[in-house]
């Protein structure tokens, strides 16, 4: 029987990075740390079921006040014998999809927390999965109208794009006794055979000085070779019941989204009732597919936001009037179908919204298992040579599946048709990397 690599998991929430790392077969999971009630509580729920570790440690609490040598003592651990440190620290100040705030104290912020168990653990991987935007995030964020290219001063260092990110790799550069190669991937969900529409950056380290790469695509709109994409009818589409908790839409909200096709928005409504439902948001110019929102089963799920009753980023069943149900959230994200989840309506969304797509797990769990069966082989010697600049790593992770409007034309996707002229042409770049400038 092959032996399991052992891991430890913060920043837990729902535990999707931690099942598709687990549905590989390659890990034991030993301990997890996360800070919300519920989420804990979910995670104890599944536990108690047999679902997850008898012997699993479950850390509540701020992983600021958590001590690592602790964790790492009650798991019988000394430091480099963790085979796997993994987590998705909390980044949403860096999603492309708000506003991004300027960070006042870098090192304080979760990243940096990840970092901290990191440097006392010294695992001998780690996997950390973010926002996408992350990659791009500046230290200080200085307003648009503010900028050079406006008139304004040139940026400084920590005003500069990707500020975060070198800051980060400087500091893992410096961690401890162990000096960790670090590649960074932007990949999509949708494109290893999720049914979801998922940007997300995944960084490998190891303190082996050994390069890693993510696999390309297994999944894709319309080369032959690969597997057609999944769907949200793969995902849902034998669902006979939907689950008692549904984050619903408001009787207003109802009248409008009645007036929507499956597969269209706000565009296939009057004029005038589509001013009066989106208010200033319709003079807009861009970001407004979301709004009145109703989904095809023909085409994967967009990315799951923790509230798909919001009028902007509308997620309605195709073809009944209501959002999304949490159970069908679930099977869209891939957590088991017996996984059950704590806390309110509104929490159990959150748990499974903000979750790593069980999917992402499972494919970097399967890079990282291959990377130490392979030092394992090699008595643990690390790669010769220094170590490599750091790379980012674009696995076409950008994703457009249809188009909404164009000439002046209301673009609806019509489930069981060819919907040629709904259809974004075929990504040019499908891999690409580069270094990462001023690490």
């Amino acid at each position: 029987m092959t032996k399991k690599y052992r891991t430890i998991s913060l920043f837990s929430g729902a535990m999707g990075l931690d099942l598709g790392i687990e549905s590989t077969g390659r890990f034991d999971l030993l301990a997890c740390v996360e800070k919300e009630a519920p989420f804990c509580e979910t995670i104890r729920l599944n536990k108690a079921a047999g679902r997850l570790p008898e012997k699993l440690h479950i850390y509540q609490g701020d992983i600021c006040e958590i001590d690592p040598v602790q964790v790492m003592a009650d798991c019988g651990l000394r430091p480099g014998d963790l085979d796997l440190l993994i987590g998705g620290p909390p980044c949403q100040s860096y999603s492309t999809a708000g506003k991004r705030g300027t960070v006042q104290d870098p090192r304080g912020m979760l990243i940096w927390q990840f970092l901290k168990f990191v440097e006392v653990l010294q695992p001998k991987f780690f996997v950390m999965e973010n926002v996408r935007g992350l990659i791009s995030a500046a230290l200080k964020h200085r307003p648009i109208a503010k900028r050079p290219e406006k008139g304004g001063k040139p940026l400084c260092e920590d005003e500069e794009p990707g500020s975060v990110i070198r800051l980060f790799a400087r500091d893992l550069q410096r961690c401890g006794s162990a000096a960790y190669h670090m590649d960074c991937f932007e990949v999509n969900a949708v494109n290893y055979g999720a049914p979801q529409l998922r940007e997300r950056v995944v960084f490998i380290g190891n303190r082996f000085n050994k390069r890693v790469d993510f696999p390309n695509p297994t999944h894709g709109q319309s080369d032959p070779a690969l597997k057609p994409w999944r769907t949200l009818r793969d995902a849902i589409g034998g669902l006979n019941d939907p689950g008692s908790v549904v984050m619903d839409f408001s009787p207003r909200k109802k009248s409008y989204l009645r007036l929507v096709p499956e597969g269209s928005n706000w565009r296939s409504m009057p004029i005038l009732i589509q001013q009066e439902s989106m208010g200033r948001a319709w003079h807009a110019k861009g970001g407004r597919s979301g709004w009145w929102r109703r989904l095809s089963f023909d085409l994967p799920c967009p990315t799951l936001v923790t509230m798909p009753n919001h009028a902007s980023t509308s997620l309605c069943h195709p073809t009944e009037v209501r959002a999304l149900s949490l159970k069908e959230y679930a099977l869209i994200q891939e957590f088991p179908s017996d996984w059950e989840f704590s806390g309110t309506p509104a929490q159990q969304y959150a748990q499974v919204g903000n979750a790593v797509p069980v999917r992402l797990g499972r494919v970097a769990g399967e890079v990282v298992a291959q990377a130490l069966d392979d030092l394992k082989r090699r008595k643990w010697k690390p790669e010769p040579g220094e170590i490599e600049e750091y790379r980012i790593v674009y696995v076409q992770s950008h994703v457009r599946t249809r188009q909404w409007f164009k000439n002046g034309e209301t673009k609806v996707w019509s489930d069981g048709d060819l919907n040629k002229a709904v259809r974004y042409a075929s990504p040019v770049t499908l891999r690409s990397e580069r270094k990462m400038a001023g690490v």
